[in-house]
C-alpha cells in the first residue's frame, strides 16, 4: 500500500479551512489542522516554523500546506479604519502565507509539493468598506505568483479565490445576485478546487476563481 500524503491546512476552524480539511481526508490524505492562533500565530515567522514543524513531526513530512487562516473581515469606513485593524488583515493573510511558506519550503521541496493559498475575489474588487481586506487579499495573491518563481521548480505555488461561498444565513439571495449562475457556493467546492490543484501537476503561479462567475458582472458588486 502506498504512503499516505501528508497535508498541513491553516484557518481549519473555518468554514472553508474545514471543509477542504475534510474533503482531503476523503481523498485519502493524512491531515494536520491548525485552528487559529491557539495552534500558533502564523504571521510571526517563529511560531509559523514550529507548526510547521510539529505537523512534519506527527505526518513524517509534508506534500501539502494549504493556507486558509485570515483575519480582518470586517466593514468599516474609510475615515475609521484603525492601524490595528490594517496589521490584522495583513496579518495572517500576507505575513502568514510569507512565513508558512518559508517555514515549509524545505519540506515542501523534498516532497516536490504544492502550496495552495485560500485567497479572495476581494484582491480583484475595490470594495471601500472592507479596504483592509481587500490589500491584504491582493497582496496574498501576488505572493503566489511571487513564492511560484522562488520555489520553482520543486514546489507549485496557487491559488484558489472564492466569490459568495459558505454565506451568512439569511443573505443567500442577495449573494446569488452577484453572480452569473444566480446562485452562491458552498465551502466543499472551494474544497474540491483544493484537491484539483494538488494533483494538477503543471500548473503553479495562478489563481483558479471560484465565484460563480462574479468577476464577470459589469455592475458594481453588491457589500459582501
Amino acid at each position: 500500500m502506498s504512503q499516505l500524503k501528508q497535508a498541513l491546512v491553516t484557518g481549519a476552524s473555518g468554514r472553508v479551512g474545514a471543509a477542504v480539511a475534510a474533503r482531503l481526508r476523503d481523498e485519502g490524505w493524512a491531515v494536520i489542522e491548525a485552528r487559529g492562533r491557539a495552534d500558533g500565530d502564523v504571521s510571526v515567522p517563529l511560531q509559523a516554523r514550529t507548526l510547521v514543524e510539529r505537523a512534519v513531526s506527527e505526518l513524517g513530512g509534508l506534500d501539502l500546506l494549504v493556507h486558509a487562516a485570515g483575519e480582518g473581515f470586517a466593514p468599516a469606513s474609510f475615515e475609521d479604519v484603525t492601524e490595528d485593524a490594517y496589521d490584522r488583515a495583513f496579518g495572517a493573510t500576507a505575513k502568514g502565507t510569507f512565513f508558512l511558506a518559508q517555514a515549509a519550503a524545505t519540506h515542501l521541496r523534498a516532497a516536490r509539493g504544492t502550496i495552495v493559498n485560500i485567497e479572495d475575489v476581494a484582491a480583484f474588487q475595490p470594495w471601500p468598506s472592507f479596504a483592509p481586506h481587500c490589500a491584504a487579499k491582493a497582496a496574498q495573491a501576488m505572493l503566489t505568483r511571487v513564492l511560484a518563481k522562488a520555489l520553482a521548480p520543486d514546489v507549485r505555488v496557487v491559488g484558489v479565490a472564492p466569490g459568495p461561498v459558505a454565506v451568512d444565513p439569511g443573505t443567500e439571495e442577495r449573494r446569488a445576485r452577484e453572480t452569473v449562475l444566480g446562485r452562491v457556493g458552498s465551502a466543499d467546492d472551494i474544497a474540491g478546487a483544493v484537491v484539483f490543484l494538488a494533483g494538477a501537476t503543471f500548473v503553479t503561479g495562478t489563481t483558479l476563481i471560484v465565484d460563480g462567475g462574479r468577476l464577470l458582472q459589469s455592475a458594481p458588486a453588491a457589500r459582501p
